[in-house]
């Protein structure tokens, strides 16, 4: 620990490139791990090592702009940035296909008709029928609907706080302006996420704060991992009707 805070210190000093190098190198793990967590999602449609590539660039990005003076712990504040980088480059490809788009925005009108009807959220079953699937499609859309949320929501997070709700502050010092309106997206987005049910709450609170995978999260709740989707999906959808002004920064 000693000698990475020497490391830290030097480097701080000189912006060496060998000294950079190292830290990347040092850093190389969480790296790995970002990545790995993001390919279990979207591994379908981005290579593994695609996001390394990309994700480097976001833990360069952190070392150039890291404190280390400050008490911040480096690994978090790098792992959004990290993710962020990630999340850019794959916005950039527009990955996700246009009837896909169509479809998901389809399964959101019918799931909300269903449950205004009946008075509770649909099963599976009850939305394959509506929407003329069988229950193995329904699913597949189900779980392909909810990657197309988490690069939304991590993008908005991303542009509206550029580190977790951890007190982590950036370099920058935002103008009187700038800090009041991410003070009212912040509080924006946490009234939102406070009028979703328990159960959306915890699924949230998992994916996005303890960045657990859909499976690890079905087998805490005891669900199906397709109802897990179904519930982030439904979230996703709520929290984008109650942000209000800065929808679109959330959802294109």
């Amino acid at each position: 620990m000693e000698n990475v805070k020497a490391l830290w210190r030097a480097y701080g000093k000189t912006q060496s490139p060998e000294l950079k190098e190292k830290l990347i190198i040092l850093h190389a793990p969480l790296l790995k791990f970002v990545a790995g967590r993001m390919h279990m999602h979207i591994g379908q449609h981005v290579e593994y090592d695609d996001l390394i590539g990309y994700g480097v660039f976001g833990l360069i990005d952190a070392i150039d702009k890291f404190d280390y003076k400050k008490d911040i712990k480096f690994e978090t504040y790098a792992s959004w940035r990290i993710r962020g980088a990630i999340i850019d480059h794959i916005r950039r490809l527009d990955w996700v296909p246009r009837t896909l788009r169509q479809k998901n925005k389809q399964m959101e009108q019918v799931y909300t008709q269903l449950e205004e009807e009946h008075g509770r959220e649909p099963t599976e079953e009850e939305l394959a029928t509506h929407l003329g699937m069988d229950i193995e499609a329904t699913q597949d859309l189900i779980k392909k609907s909810s990657v197309l949320s988490l690069v939304s929501l991590d993008d908005y997070l991303e542009q509206n706080y550029e580190t977790p709700f951890n007190g982590l502050v950036s370099n920058r010092q935002d103008s009187p302006e700038e800090q009041a309106e991410k003070q009212e997206r912040q509080e924006m987005l946490a009234e939102a996420i406070d009028k979703l049910t328990d159960k959306e709450k915890q699924v949230i609170t998992l994916y996005y704060y303890e960045d657990l995978t859909l499976k690890e999260i079905a087998g805490i709740l005891q669900v199906s991992e397709s109802r897990i989707s179904q519930i982030h999906t439904k979230a996703i959808g709520k929290l984008q009707g109650k942000l209000g002004k800065f929808k679109a920064l959330l959802f294109n």
